[in-house]
């Protein structure tokens, strides 16, 4: 299914030119209308408004400065925007924190495309685990752009990860239509023997004769590594010139709170190349 409606996370981070730049470049190819949503943060102000047993008397301050920073922000995205050619777009102001905000927003789009959180550029709003909740709470396949990211091109050379997961599986079908339009997708198993009857015979096979289908160029590798598999997974992103990497999400969500597994943390916090996930 191709995408119809793309949203991007839009924020004042000094990475945020090259988010939309990926985020419109996959809307004109696929032909989507592009949200930019920026969020104003109000409700932490009205939560700790609220915790005090009364509405701060400067609430309304607090709000139209938080929502005048937001609408600047929008104001780079539509310069962005419009700059990129993208036919269809809009900008949405979002009466929300960042968390709820964006994974809300982001059921009633294709793709979210968000950024990896910056170390260095620390945002008041954004807590640290951003990313990985809006991945396994907006309920469609997050767009992660690591904050070192230079080139706004992206998904000539794919690398999947897969292990014949229902979070993998998931992933690579939410990721077709990028698939598609790539020159070569290719499609690692790490440790092939472990689970023998997920991967049939001849492990990475039977994606790549799925993939095919859909007419994309496969190559399948087999990999054991002694490192993190994660790191290894960078490692031959590297090697292979990829531009992307398509992953499954693994872990459980609570409030404010994700447990991940060691690929995805891993990945999360040392990606070199965007990174696509489906939960």
């Amino acid at each position: 299914m191709p995408y119809k409606t793309i949203l991007v996370h839009v924020d004042g981070s000094s990475h945020l030119d090259t988010r939309v730049g990926i985020a419109a470049k996959l809307a004109m190819a696929e032909g989507a209308h592009l949200i930019g949503a920026a969020v104003t943060g109000v409700s932490k102000i009205v939560y700790e408004s609220m915790a005090f047993g009364q509405v701060d008397p400067y609430f309304d301050k607090y709000l139209k400065i938080a929502q005048d920073r937001a609408n600047q922000t929008l104001d780079r995205f539509e310069a962005l925007a419009n700059a990129a050619g993208v036919a269809s777009f809009e900008r949405r102001l979002v009466d929300d924190e960042p968390l709820g905000g964006i994974s809300v927003q982001g059921r009633y789009a294709d793709l979210a495309v968000i950024g990896q959180t910056d170390p260095d550029e620390p945002s008041p709003m954004l807590y640290g685990n951003f990313p990985e909740y809006v991945a396994m709470n907006c309920g469609c396949p997050v767009l992660m752009v690591p904050y070192a990211a230079e080139r706004m091109q992206t998904g000539d050379t794919v690398l999947i990860a897969w292990n014949a997961s229902a979070e993998s599986t998931r992933a690579v079908h939410s990721a077709i239509p990028i698939l598609r339009r790539a020159k070569i997708v290719h499609v690692a198993v790490f440790y092939p023997n472990d689970l023998p009857d997920a991967h049939g015979e001849q492990p990475g096979a039977d994606i790549a004769l799925f993939l095919a289908r859909h007419g994309i160029k496969v190559e399948v590798t087999q990999e054991t590594t002694d490192i993190d598999v994660g790191e290894a997974l960078l490692s031959l992103a590297a090697d292979l010139g990829s531009d992307m990497i398509v992953m499954g999400c693994y872990g459980h969500s609570r409030f404010r709170e994700v447990m991940l597994g060691g690929v995805t943390r891993t990945m999360l916090r040392s990606m070199t190349v965007p990174v696509f996930m489906g939960h």
